[in-house]
């Protein structure tokens, strides 16, 4: 029984951590258009 109320809490937790992130909405600001490239280190 312990565990099923551990579980019931902890989802609870969880589905109110995703309602308070997708309340207040995504912070404003554009992406960049530019690619992100990465090199590879040269090999010695």
């Amino acid at each position: 029984m312990r565990a099923l109320l551990a579980a019931a809490a902890g989802l609870a937790a969880a589905l109110a951590l995703v309602l308070a992130v997708t309340a207040t909405g995504a912070p404003p600001g554009e992406t960049s258009k530019k690619p992100l490239h990465t090199t590879v280190p040269a090999h010695p």
